[in-house]
């Protein structure tokens, strides 16, 4: 019989301890506070993590397919500062590193990181592969400053599953097809999806993904773990490959809210490469920071919004209808304020792209976007949209054009910019946000709506709303599901304290059940 990868890494530890004190720090479930207890214990350095997880990689990942690229050099380089540097400081000085320092942590790989040896940033697409960026994305320049560990990338839907409407979710070129720790034949889910199966499996203890319309959510949702779709301009989209300036946002994958709140404070703030959005944003920021809405008791007096028809429906007596059920009850007991069978207004028209207006917009805005991007570069194989396309018509075994072609690219080119087509497509849907999300948070006064999932992935995406998705549950067939809570822009604090109040009175989460040794 195999060894528990979980006892296979206690032992690792043991070993390394030269057979003293016995650690007390397990790879296994680790959060961004465990490893820092063992940081400052003595129990475990940078260095030490960082090959940990890169043993867990090569053991898992070959039937995951969560990770596209490994920086092992770079790792370990940067590993042996945060070691030094912790080293260098004394007592209380060491306590006070960020969180994130000497943190290991996989980016998705539409997320441009620069220097010698640097990670590819190419979106799953062959096409992308030896461009290199000047400079990192803005999210990657604060992570450094935070002291993480930047340990390679994780893999994607291909152009953030808007390549074409067949290409399987989770699956690209360059990584392959990324596959359910906890049930392999179902589906991972969106484009951020190796991070949330890397995060799921252990792989790290810290992911970041990207949302233009379900991709936190859903993943996360798949995947057991907790992600946070935070208010469009809150985090930096500089030197990201994005679909949507409007609706494009960077936020983190991990499996507990708090790690989730780590990295979110290390990542928000302006920047003057995505100025606009930001600038706005960063009215929404705490000045205190958002780990003091950490608050156990932060479902007290919460107004929270049932959005009971179109999305909470269940067959009567599964799996879903019961937990709901309980977590509804649960949290009425612990002062939240429920307010029931909630209906958003047009939501057939929100949740279909064309009708909403959305796919005309992300269509013109993904060419915008995407050939600024490759302006940028500072090398690239290719330097617009129609150079993909035909790289790609050069390639077809390796894109596998045959099966799923690269319909959403091809109208993407097709179009010139915003004109009064994208305009009215702009219009329509602030309409729908003012009359929809809006005014029934407003008429209700709530502090949040509740959708199962990420069933809402449309109604948040197209205002550029926040969304925190916390582990709820394992349908009969094993597939995890999650509880969605959302709100107006720049209520991430009152999502946090819901969030994480939920998380702590339920503990939903278990890791999946992988067999395979890890050593």
């Amino acid at each position: 019989m195999a060894m528990p990868p979980s006892l296979c890494l206690l032992l690792l530890l043991l070993a390394a301890a030269g057979g003293g004190e016995a650690a007390a720090f397990e790879l296994e479930e680790a959060t961004v506070d465990s490893i820092r207890r063992a940081f400052a214990a003595g129990e475990l350095t940078s260095r030490g993590l960082v090959e940990l997880y890169l043993r867990r990689v090569a053991s898992l990942d070959p039937a995951l397919h969560a990770v596209i690229e490994l920086d092992r050099d770079g790792a370990l380089a940067a590993a042996d500062r945060a070691d030094a540097a912790r080293a260098a400081a004394a007592g209380a000085a060491a306590a006070a590193l960020p969180p994130l320092h000497g943190v290991p942590v996989l980016l998705k790989d539409n997320i441009a990181v620069a220097g010698d040896g640097a990670l590819n940033a190419t979106a799953g697409s062959l096409a992308m592969v030896g461009s290199r960026p000047a400079r990192d994305a803005g999210v990657v320049e604060r992570l450094r400053r935070a002291g993480a560990v930047l340990l390679g990338t994780a893999s994607l839907s291909e152009w953030c599953n808007f390549r074409g409407p067949r290409i399987p979710a989770g699956w690209s070129p360059r990584g392959g097809q990324g596959r359910n720790p906890y049930v392999p034949s179902a589906t991972p889910c969106a484009s951020s999806s190796g991070s949330a199966i890397a995060a799921a499996a252990n792989l790290v203890a810290v992911t970041i993904g990207t949302e233009t319309d379900g991709s936190i959510m859903c993943p996360s949702s798949f995947n057991s773990v907790v992600g946070i779709k935070p208010t469009v301009g809150l985090t930096s989209r500089a030197g990201v490959i994005i679909i949507s300036p409007r609706m494009d946002t960077v936020g983190p994958i991990t499996r507990t809210v708090t790690d989730a709140v780590h990295v979110l404070e290390a990542i928000v703030g302006y920047d003057p490469r995505d100025a606009e959005a930001t600038h706005i944003a960063s009215q929404y920021i705490p000045e205190a920071g958002y780990r003091q809405f950490l608050n156990i008791d932060g479902l007290r007096g919460k107004r929270l919004g049932i959005l009971r028809k179109d999305f909470f429906r269940f067959p009567s007596g599964s799996v879903q209808e019961k937990v709901f059920s309980e977590h509804f009850d649960m949290m009425r007991t612990l002062g939240a304020i429920l307010v029931d069978n909630l209906e958003i207004p047009s939501m057939n028209v929100i949740n279909d792209p064309k009708q909403s207006g959305e796919r005309t917009l992300m269509l013109a805005e993904f060419k915008l976007s995407l050939n600024s991007y490759l302006s940028e570069l500072a090398t690239s194989p290719v330097r617009s949209l129609s150079d993909i396309i035909e790289f790609n018509n050069q390639h077809p075994i390796e894109e596998r054009m045959a099966e799923f072609g690269q319909d959403y690219l091809l109208q993407s080119e097709e179009t010139n910019g915003i004109g009064p087509t994208e305009e009215r497509a702009i219009a329509k849907l602030n309409k729908l946000c003012k009359k929809g999300l809006e005014k029934v948070m407003q008429d209700n006064q709530l502090d949040a709506i509740v959708a199962p999932g990420a069933s809402a992935h449309s109604l948040l995406a197209i205002g550029g709303y926040p969304a925190i998705t916390v582990p709820a549950g394992y349908a009969a067939n094993g597939v995890p599901f999650a509880i969605c809570f959302g709100g107006l822009k720049g209520s991430e604090p009152k999502l946090i304290e819901i969030a994480y109040s939920f998380e702590q009175a339920t503990n939903v989460r278990k890791p999946p059940s992988l067999q395979r040794s890890v050593i």
